[in-house]
């Protein structure tokens, strides 16, 4: 008997004269997750998103949803036309779906049809009065009851709905431009990414790949992690970038306290060249505050000097504990955990300078062909759309195989 699903807005409620915006870039979000379901038909209100289900099961769609950001709350809801009679067998269906001895209930109505016969009071007394005689044993409480109906009279009908999951919240992914993503390997990027997105940024992800001191799986998981991504956002273009040659120069003339700066300047030169040829606005990675000797605030100082774009960084004030418990949450923990080294981690010194001297680091790079080496990298780099369709289940097998 449920008709439709029914998608609360959260954060878009504060964007004023630009809320039309971001409504309609949500609602083509969630025009591409269905895509391949014709049957539903979705309409994104100024203050609701409804998807008539036209047959479909209720249950898939709410599960999609609650990963597109941008919704607050999703509830399965039962349509009906506006008529007392009608409401009452809705909401008697609805409360004896989720009805065992002991449990509770109210009436909560709002109408944004003022014209409509009845009022709110009256509503919830004519509903509350029929549920409590045809249901033997339900309690009626105001504060806190097990089940809520809400009843929402609008110009085209009633809705009436029970159930409530929550959504992702956040904005529309689209609605606050590109951003590039420094996607490694490990735990922290693809949180970093899905905390960007929350907020609207549309991602395009960039990864440095160092063979043969890089393996090929390790290639792969990190684009196993982007498509882990695609459910919340949808299709994220994947540029690989060679990082041999650089990692090898490096390594020759760079003195072992500064590789990883350099490192880390190198990637955020060919990053900052690959937004401004892809248009992005900004640069996104995972570092948090003195996690490791290169997030320290001096030697973020240090490798930012290379770019005037914003650098974005999500994790900034997240301890580890958070941030795995994240990355559990969006089901990216157990793949960047697999023990493929990245271009971060192949050549990491010692006891790496955690208060790197931007004078010193100045006179190490005058020895390199800096700008060669990056042109080459930007010149070398392979694109790849990665999307939701590839069979992550058998990827991830195939990857423990391999370490057998």
């Amino acid at each position: 008997m449920i008709t439709e699903v029914m998608a609360r807005y959260g954060e878009l409620s504060t964007k004023g004269k630009n809320r039309k915006q971001f409504i309609k870039q949500l609602g083509n979000n969630v025009r591409a997750a269905f895509e391949g379901s014709p049957n539903l038909k979705i309409k994104a209100h100024r203050d609701r998103l409804h998807i008539e289900l036209n047959g479909e099961e209720a249950e898939p769609v709410i599960e999609r949803l609650s990963m597109i950001f941008g919704i607050q709350t999703i509830s399965p809801v039962v349509k009906t036309e506006k008529s007392i009679e009608a409401a009452k067998t809705a909401a008697l269906f609805l409360v004896q779906s989720q009805f065992s001895p002991g449990k509770s209930f109210k009436i909560t109505t709002r109408r944004a049809d003022h014209n409509w016969e009845y009022d709110t009071n009256e509503v919830n007394q004519l509903l509350g009065d029929y549920i409590y005689k045809a249901i033997p044993g339900i309690q009626v409480k105001m504060k806190n009851p097990s089940i809520n109906v809400r009843v929402e009279v609008r110009l085209d009908g009633l809705f009436i709905s029970v159930d409530s999951t929550k959504g992702a919240g956040g904005l529309p992914t689209g609605t606050s431009g590109k951003g590039m993503l420094m996607l490694s390997g490990g735990i922290d990027s693809p949180v970093a990414g899905y905390l960007a997105m929350k907020k609207g940024i549309n991602l395009e992800a960039v990864h440095f790949h160092s063979p043969p001191y890089t393996s090929p799986q390790a290639l792969q998981k990190a684009k196993d992690l982007a498509e882990k991504l695609t459910k919340f956002s949808g299709p994220i273009p994947f540029i690989e970038v060679p990082f041999t040659e650089i990692q090898e120069t490096i390594k020759q003339h760079v003195p072992q306290g500064y590789i990883m700066t350099i490192t880390r300047r190198m990637m955020m030169r060919i990053t900052d060249q690959l937004r401004e040829q892809r248009e992005g606005l900004a640069i996104v990675n995972g570092e948090s505050l003195g996690q490791v000797a290169s997030q320290t605030m001096e030697s973020m100082a240090v490798i930012n000097e290379v770019t005037h774009a914003p650098i974005l960084r999500p994790l900034i004030s997240m301890d580890k504990t958070e941030i795995i418990e994240l990355a559990e949450k969006i089901d990216t923990f157990d793949l960047a955990i697999l023990p493929y080294e990245d271009c971060c981690t192949i050549f990491t010194p010692p006891k790496p300078r955690t208060k790197p001297k931007l004078k010193h680091v100045l006179e190490i790079e005058e020895k390199m062909d800096v700008e060669g080496l990056v042109q080459r990298a930007v010149a070398g780099i392979q694109m790849e759309e990665i999307s939701e369709n590839t069979n992550q289940d058998t990827k991830q097998k195939q990857l423990f195989e391999n370490l057998l």
